[in-house]
């Protein structure tokens, strides 16, 4: 009997609880204080990635900044992407006296929170007109400080939540991340606003309001000392050497994953998987406005429907794991990425009808943030050695980003080429590729849990 069916007999020969004890099981997970310290974590992660990006542009727009300028600061958010590099560093070391008191994972912590900090109120007291390369020189270090902090949360998380915990810990992760994001993109605009109405001059209204948003890091400070330091793996107390297991751990990390059996089509499987939903996503904002929607049916269905059915779906998710197997909610996630990609057939058929978008846009978002708990705690489950999971998770994070940046990179031009309609029929197709070697690795006994090791004999 291969592997999967022989696990499969073994589930079937075990009594199942009754269905009103698995459910308050479901939802019990969501309580426990792991998982609630991954909540308030998410909004610490959510809150500065705007800081740097998007609300940075709308603050030098407001004082005067050329858009040429403004569009060259898009390159600042290069540290999310290439995180991966030093991630072995929060791998292999410890932070001075930080993580005597606190532990290593929860050392870390702190320490890129304070840096968070004083990098967000540096860029809030720079004024864009007069200084704009200490202004890129702030961004850049709030987005090294906000990717770092990313590592350490995603490295905490892992280790600090069993494998039936991360799908719950996702579903508040993501809700919070949201909510960190409108904190500091609505959030902050508005607070400047109010500002300047009560006489504040705009570029102080900024500076004042950068202020505000450092100290709500505070949230993901208190969650870090509330928090329990993960497990350490043996020869971590040691500091010495640091450089040589700096560079050890790099190598090690990369050198125990592919070791690992059907690593490559792991690997593929990372890359392809919410190929489909990206394909698609890179276009959702395009197809909507070119159709005959107008700004604030976009503004208002696009992304206040979507925020909540994505907050929604990640619950959703999160408490399906819980109560199935992780193949069996790939498969399901899997496909309902498809069919919500062919929804924007049917938009496109119809075109503009405000009910109609809002009923698109639910579907997919809602379906989106399934998919995307369930592929995080996937990933998560990947990551099973505490000594190279900053470094691992890192890694796999941005190979799942090659579909959004790579291979999305030529949807415009299929959009173009076919017209909306095929578009997005093709790229519920672009599901086929990952869905295929999900088969083949629960073909390959990839999500059989391992057998325990035999007793050993007795002596004599």
């Amino acid at each position: 009997m291969p592997p999967s069916e022989a696990s499969a007999a073994v589930e079937r020969s075990e009594p199942r609880k009754p269905l009103p004890e698995r459910l308050a099981a479901a939802l019990a997970v969501f309580l426990e204080r792991r998982v609630l310290v991954i909540l308030f974590l998410g909004f610490s992660s959510g809150l500065p990635l705007a800081l740097s990006g998007s609300t940075l542009a709308i603050r030098m727009t407001d004082v005067g900044v050329d858009l040429g300028t403004i569009g060259l600061f898009s390159l600042v958010g290069l540290p999310y992407t290439v995180k991966f590099l030093w991630a072995p560093l929060v791998d292999a070391t410890r932070v001075p006296v930080l993580s005597r008191w606190l532990g290593r994972r929860r050392g870390w912590l702190v320490f890129t929170q304070l840096l968070l900090m004083a990098a967000i109120v540096y860029l809030g007291f720079v004024d864009p007109l007069v200084d704009p390369w200490f202004v890129a020189l702030g961004a850049v270090l709030v987005a090294a400080a906000s990717a770092t902090q990313d590592i350490v949360i995603d490295a905490f998380r892992v280790e600090s939540l069993k494998t039936e915990e991360q799908a719950a810990g996702m579903a508040w992760f993501v809700s919070a991340y949201r909510i960190g994001m409108l904190i500091s993109t609505a959030g902050c605009v508005s607070l400047v606003a109010i500002l300047e109405g009560y006489g504040v001059d705009t570029v102080q209204g900024w500076s004042w309001a950068y202020a505000v948003m450092a100290v709500f890091v505070l949230i993901g400070t208190g969650a870090a000392l509330a928090g329990r330091e993960p497990a350490e793996p043996e020869g971590m107390a040691d500091d010495r050497n640091a450089a040589v297991r700096v560079g050890r751990t790099a190598v090690d990390a990369f050198a125990e994953f592919l070791g690992r059996k059907d690593a490559i089509a792991v690997l593929a499987f990372v890359v392809l998987y919410k190929f489909c939903d990206a394909f698609a996503g890179v276009m959702t904002g395009p197809f909507v406005i070119s159709i005959g929607f107008d700004k604030l049916a976009y503004a208002g269905i696009v992304k206040g429907v979507g925020l909540f059915a994505v907050l929604a779906g990640g619950f959703a998710g999160g408490f399906m794991l819980r109560a199935m197997s992780m193949v069996t909610m790939l498969w399901i996630a899997g496909f309902l990425q498809m069919g919500s990609n062919l929804v924007f057939v049917w938009q496109a058929i119809v075109g503009v009808n405000n009910t109609a978008l809002a009923v698109t846009i639910a579907v997919e978002n809602f379906t989106g943030g399934i998919g995307t708990v369930i592929f995080v705690a996937y990933l998560s489950s990947l990551c099973n050695d505490a000594r190279h999971t900053a470094t691992q998770f890192a890694l796999l994070t941005a190979l799942a980003a090659v579909g959004r940046t790579v291979l999305a990179a030529n949807a415009g031009y299929a959009a173009e080429a076919f017209g909306w309609a095929t578009f997005f029929a093709i790229t519920a197709l672009a599901a086929i590729p990952g869905l295929a070697l999900l088969w083949w690795l629960q073909l390959r006994g990839h999500f059989d849990k391992p057998k325990p090791a035999p007793a050993p004999l007795p002596a004599g």
